[in-house]
C-alpha cells in the first residue's frame, strides 16, 4: 500500500477549474504537482501527488450527464464520469459502447489513460479504439480539443498515457446497437494448448467474430470454478476440479464465451449456432456450463461480486494485482513455469487469460504491446488474506509477483506490463523500448515542467530541485534532504498559488474560480482540515493521508 499527502484535493466542475489549477502549477517559479484521480482503483498510488494537487474527478459538483447523439452513434461524456452512468444513460437510446472493462465502476479518462480492456478487446480493440475525440488539459494549462485528424500528436499522446501528457475532460466514445441478451458459456480443459488453440481459433480474423466475448482463466486444485469475478455457478452448488475426470494434473482451463442477441431474435436460432461453433473446440466432454442473462447483467457481473465480497469484509483487503502482455509464440512457456510452477495450488483469486489482436491497437498511442500479431492478457488478480496456516500474505504474493517477473526477464519472454508499474526511470525506458523518444518528445511538449501524474515515477518534476535534493534514481521515490522544512516551504507556495488564482478570472469564464477578494482561506483544526476557497472547497490533507490501495 502506497501513500502520500497531497496539499490540497479539486472537486472540477469544468474542464476550466481544471485547466487554472494547472495552469498556475506550469507558471508558478516553485511548482507543485498536479494529478488526475478518478474512482480510486491505482494500483501503486500513481494517483497521488505529494504536496500537490489531486484532482478528484468523479463525485463533486453536479455536471452535465453524458450527451448521446443517437444519429451519430457517439455519446460525450465528462472525463471522471464512470462506466456503469456511460451504459445506464446510452441504454435509454438502445445503445452501448462498443468495447468494455470487466468492472463499470471506474472512470473513463482512467481507463483511457491505460487503454480498456475486456473480452471484447479481440474484435473492437481496447476501448482507446474506440474513441473519436477528446478535451483534453495539458500539463500548461491549454484546454485542447483533439482527435486523429485534430491535434492527433496529444490524441495519440494521451491514449494509454498514464496521465503523462493532459488530464482527459472530455471523450467521445463510439456506440453501436445494444443486444438485450447473452448466452454466457464457459467450458473446461486440462490441456493448455488445446485451450490455447480454440481461444485464437474464436478470435482469428478471418470472417465474422464467432462469438462476442472471448477471455479464459485458470483453475488450480482445490480452487472453485466460480470466483469473485462472476455469479456464474450457484453458491450451493459449486464446482470442483475433482469433479471434472480430467488427467492434466492440478491445472484446469476455463475457456468463457458470450454470444449476443436482440430482443426478436429466435431462441432455437441462438441454440443451434452456439451448438453448431462449440462443436468445434477441443473442450472436456461434459463440461459445458450455460447460463443465459440481461445484456446490462452481463457486464455488470463483477460489481455484484463486489458487494458480496464487501458485505463479508474480504472487498477492503490489499491487491497486488499483477498484469501482463504475453507474446503468443511464449505463453506455452508461460504456463509451464507460471502456471504449473511459481504458483503451487493457491491463488487468492482469479487468473485470467486471453488472447487479443495487435492489428486492433493503434501503434500511434502511448501503450506498449509485445510485438507478436497475437498476444494474451494474464492478470492475477490476487487478494492478500491474513489469516489460515497457508495464508496468501501480502508479502508472499508480492514475492511471487517478483518471481514471476523475474522469470521472464531470464527466459526473455518478452512481456509488457499492463498498469505498468516502476520505481527508475531506467526501467521505465526498458519498459517503452523503442517507442522511449517518442513518449519523452512527447512529455518535453505537452508537460515539460513534469508536472502531471507524479505518481507514475516516470519523470522528476521539474521545480523539485528548488526546494528538494532527489534520491530518484537510487530508490525510486523524490526525496528530500530536509522533509519538514521543505514541506512548509512547498504547502505556503501552493497557498500563495491558490491565492492568486482567487484574482484570477479565465478567458472563458467571467467569474473566477476561488472566491473574489476578500479571499477566505480557513484552515480548520480538525482530523482533516479543510481550506474553503470560495464555493469551491479544497480538502487539506496536511494532517491526513491520501491513500490508494491496489486496484480492485
Amino acid at each position: 500500500m502506497t501513500a502520500a499527502a497531497p496539499a490540497a484535493v479539486l472537486r472540477p466542475g469544468s474542464a476550466a477549474d481544471v485547466a487554472k489549477v494547472v495552469r498556475s502549477a506550469y507558471e508558478s517559479d516553485r511548482g507543485f504537482a498536479v494529478s488526475a484521480r478518478g474512482h480510486g482503483h491505482s494500483i501503486n498510488g500513481q494517483a497521488q501527488a505529494a504536496n500537490g494537487v489531486v484532482v478528484q474527478m468523479t463525485g463533486g459538483r453536479r455536471r452535465s450527464s453524458p450527451e448521446v447523439f443517437e444519429k451519430m452513434m457517439y455519446v460525450d461524456v465528462w472525463g471522471g464520469e464512470l462506466w456503469i452512468d456511460v451504459l445506464r444513460s446510452t441504454l435509454r437510446y438502445g445503445l452501448a459502447p462498443k468495447s468494455w472493462t470487466d468492472y463499470l465502476y471506474l472512470s473513463v479518462g482512467g481507463t483511457l489513460s491505460n487503454a480498456g480492456i475486456s473480452g471484447q478487446a479481440f474484435n473492437h480493440g481496447p476501448q482507446i479504439s474506440n474513441v473519436h475525440e477528446l478535451d483534453v488539459v495539458t500539463g500548461k494549462g491549454d484546454v485542447v480539443t483533439c482527435a486523429e485528424d485534430k491535434n492527433s500528436e496529444l490524441f495519440h499522446a494521451v491514449m494509454g498515457g498514464l496521465g503523462q501528457f493532459g488530464i482527459i475532460t472530455r471523450a467521445r466514445i463510439a456506440l453501436e446497437p445494444s443486444p438485450q441478451r447473452v448466452r454466457w458459456i464457459r467450458v473446461l480443459y486440462s490441456n493448455f494448448s488445446g485451450f490455447t488453440h480454440d481461444q485464437e481459433y474464436l478470435i482469428s480474423p478471418d470472417g465474422q467474430p464467432k462469438f462476442d466475448y472471448v477471455e479464459g482463466f485458470v483453475i488450480v486444485d482445490e480452487g472453485l470454478i466460480n470466483n469473485w469475478r462472476s455469479s456464474f455457478f450457484s453458491p450451493s452448488n459449486p464446482i470442483k476440479i475433482s469433479s471434472i475426470n480430467a488427467a492434466g494434473g492440478n491445472v484446469l482451463y476455463c475457456l468463457e464465451i458470450t454470444k449476443n442477441y436482440y430482443q426478436h431474435s429466435d431462441p432455437e436460432s441462438i441454440d443451434q449456432e452456439v451448438e453448431a461453433l462449440l462443436k468445434k473446440l477441443n473442450y472436456i466432454p461434459g463440461s459445458v456450463f450455460t447460463t443465459d442473462l440481461p445484456y446490462v447483467d452481463f457486464l455488470d457481473r463483477v460489481h455484484k461480486a463486489e458487494l458480496k465480497l464487501r458485505s463479508k469484509g474480504l472487498w477492503d483487503v490489499p491487491h497486488p494485482w499483477l498484469n501482463l502482455f504475453v507474446p503468443k509464440s511464449r505463453i506455452a512457456d508461460f504456463d509451464q513455469g507460471v502456471f504449473k510452477g511459481i504458483l503451487g495450488n493457491k491463488t487468492s483469486g482469479p487468473i485470467l487469460i486471453y488472447p487479443m489482436n495487435k492489428n486492433k491497437w493503434d501503434d500511434e498511442t502511448s501503450v506498449v504491446t509485445p510485438n507478436e500479431d497475437v498476444f494474451y492478457l494474464v492478470a492475477l488478480l490476487r487478494s492478500a488474506l491474513e489469516n489460515g496456516e497457508e495464508a496468501l500474505t501480502l508479502e508472499r504474493l508480492s514475492d511471487e509477483n517478483r518471481r514471476i517477473l523475474d522469470f521472464c526477464d531470464e527466459q526473455n519472454i518478452g512481456v509488457k506490463q499492463y498498469l505498468p508499474h516502476y520505481t527508475t526511470q531506467q526501467e521505465w525506458m526498458d519498459h517503452y523500448g523503442e517507442k522511449w523518444p517518442q513518449f519523452y518528445k512527447r512529455k518535453m511538449e505537452f508537460d515539460p515542467r513534469h508536472i502531471l501524474a507524479t505518481g507514475q515515477r516516470i519523470f522528476e518534476p521539474s521545480f523539485t530541485s528548488m526546494t528538494r535534493k532527489s534520491n530518484y534514481e537510487s530508490n525510486g521515490s523524490f526525496g528530500i534532504e530536509n522533509g519538514a522544512i521543505t514541506k512548509k516551504i512547498l504547502r505556503l507556495d501552493l497557498h500563495l498559488e491558490l491565492a492568486r488564482l482567487g484574482n484570477h478570472t479565465s478567458p472563458t469564464s467571467s467569474s473566477p474560480l476561488f472566491l473574489s477578494p476578500p479571499l477566505l482561506l480557513e484552515e480548520r483544526k480538525a482530523p482533516n482540515p479543510r481550506v474553503l476557497v470560495g464555493s469551491h472547497p479544497y480538502e487539506y490533507a496536511s494532517d491526513g493521508v491520501m491513500v490508494d490501495m491496489a486496484s480492485r
